[in-house]
């Protein structure tokens, strides 16, 4: 099944409220996706547009909110939107992955329902908290989205040719800031405004293919207070890391001599690097930006950002199962495959697995526990083949990413938020490789709640969370091409009761598609 999957990140607020009474505001908006020009590096070339928009609209939620999207088509191919960080508690029917829904075809609408239950923070959408509900700082003055990532002057077209050859999309040709680049020659429009003496929320999102940047303020300081959907301690930074897929919330305060100023995004972690700029300019302020930018840090970081409210006593539950996720990569018929324990997961089936499940036809597309829970010591081939780990229903898991490769990787689970006990740090003496004994340096108290995780080269990173969301949700891949080429996989939570305590009934407009075509509903949940 061959999708075009887009996970947005949106950063101009549209739409309109209607408030049920008695119960939770509803938020409509209609989004027509097309084709036009765009060139954010100078260079024409044809983009996705939503709302004749890039880099799209944006949505602004509360603690709650129900979100209603109807998307319309306008494109020459399949279509999907995933909700990166929108955990659809006991909703995997509006996730959008090719795993659990049909495709919207060319000239077709699709209509999701949403509710950002129980969240909070900066994700493909902000969500914002309840207002009886209060965030550990002070009202800003304006609340910005910077929307940062790498970009290739070859269209989405083009570099989906390159990965079905089998070769990767290797570096990028520039970067971007909400799909702009200052030109640095006087006349650029400013990306925001500040007011001397004020403080400012910036929700910074790395919204590329496969490359982390770093994003540093010229002569301000950034205050860390949320890092996806958890409030963290407010240390400040001069500048930050923010891996593909992930966001970030920092306090600005424009405490500096009002004239314009330079926000910087550069690649980190790559042989060559590129960078970018923005204006930031102060109300009534006199004078260009310097041209003097900030350095960008050298070498590995791991920053902890301990939660300063501190977590629910996760350290102290007996782990069930522990799962360790090892990257491999290989060659399939003269073409490269990025592989999970020497499996790549195929995406080309042909009815969604969580439909195929729903419907008792999984056998047709899948089989359970594809890969085991440790890798193997030695990979000698890569398989190609849907990869689908069954998961008892609110069972404690550890999971462990393995890294023996040389680039970074970052993976992002759907569905769910996690705590990330431990993160290795390249060293002489570390390999990738995880150990029990390791668990004696995990953070039990106080680690932040998150959906992405990063491994550095020759490290690996763990994992704890209950599964409690049942549904069918992945773990990918959040560099493009790994994720394209099968670094990915589906886990299953079935709801053992059949209730919809547990999980919704799939949803009457749900598009069908493959297998379950014609075939009758099950007996729906009660």
């Amino acid at each position: 099944m061959a999708v075009l999957m887009l996970t947005l990140f949106l950063c101009l607020m549209t739409g309109s409220v209607f408030v049920v009474e008695g119960g939770d505001p509803t938020i409509f908006f209609t989004w027509n996706v097309t084709y036009d020009t765009i060139s954010p590096l100078g260079v024409p070339q044809q983009g996705i547009l939503i709302n004749g928009e890039f880099s799209g609209p944006n949505i602004n939620s509360t603690t709650n909110s129900n979100v209603v999207v109807n998307v319309f088509n306008n494109l020459d191919e399949p279509f999907l939107i995933t909700w990166n960080g929108i955990q659809q508690r006991k909703n995997p029917w509006q996730d959008g992955t090719a795993g659990t829904n049909c495709p919207i075809l060319p000239g077709k609408n699709y209509t999701y329902h949403i509710q950002v239950k129980d969240q909070i923070g900066s994700y493909i959408l902000r969500v914002n908290s309840r207002l009886l509900i209060p965030v550990p700082y002070p009202d800003p003055a304006d609340d910005y989205t910077l929307l940062v990532g790498d970009f290739f002057n070859k269209g989405h077209k083009s570099l989906k040719k390159i990965l079905d050859s089998g070769r990767n999309l290797g570096r990028c040709d520039g970067v971007h800031l909400n799909g702009k680049v200052a030109k640095g020659d006087g006349k650029d429009e400013p990306l925001f405004t500040m007011e001397a003496g004020k403080t400012y929320k910036y929700r910074i999102c790395n919204v590329g293919l496969k490359t982390a940047i770093n994003v540093r303020f010229q002569n301000h300081q950034m205050k860390l207070v949320e890092m996806e959907g958890s409030h963290t301690m407010q240390n400040e930074y001069k500048s930050l890391d923010v891996h593909v897929g992930q966001c970030f919330a920092v306090l600005v305060k424009a405490d500096q001599d009002p004239e314009d100023y330079y926000v910087v995004a550069s690649t980190r972690f790559t042989r060559r690097q590129v960078t970018a700029t923005g204006i930031i300019r102060y109300k009534n302020g006199k004078g260009p930006a310097s041209s003097e930018l900030p350095p960008p840090p050298v070498g590995w970081a791991c920053a902890a950002r301990p939660n300063p409210q501190g977590s629910y006593k996760y350290g102290a539950i007996n782990i069930t199962r522990t799962i360790k996720l090892a990257n491999t990569a290989g060659e399939v018929d003269g073409k490269l495959r990025y592989a999970l324990h020497g499996v790549s997961h195929d995406n080309e089936f042909k009815t969604p697995l969580k439909l195929a499940e729903y419907f008792n036809v999984a056998k047709k597309e899948f089989e359970y526990d594809t890969i085991p829970d440790n890798p193997p010591e030695k990979t000698e081939t890569i398989q190609v083949k849907p990869i689908v780990l069954n998961i008892t229903h609110r069972h404690f898991v550890e999971i462990i990413f393995e890294n023996h490769k040389t680039a970074i990787q970052s993976y992002h689970l759907s569905g769910y938020s996690f705590f990330a006990v431990a993160l290795s740090v390249a060293s002489a003496i570390e390999t990738g490789t995880w150990s029990p004994e390791k668990r004696k340096n995990y953070n039990l108290l106080d680690a932040v709640s998150r959906h992405t995780i990063q491994m550095f080269p020759k490290s690996w990173a763990a994992i704890l969370l209950t599964f409690d969301n049942c549904g069918m949700w992945n773990i990918r891949s959040e560099v493009w091409d790994r994720f394209y080429l099968g670094q990915q996989l589906y886990v299953s939570v079935l709801s053992p009761n059949l209730s919809t305590k547990d999980e919704y009934n799939i949803p009457e407009d749900a598009q069908l598609c493959g297998d379950v075509i014609g075939l009758p509903k099950p007996k729906p949940y009660t």
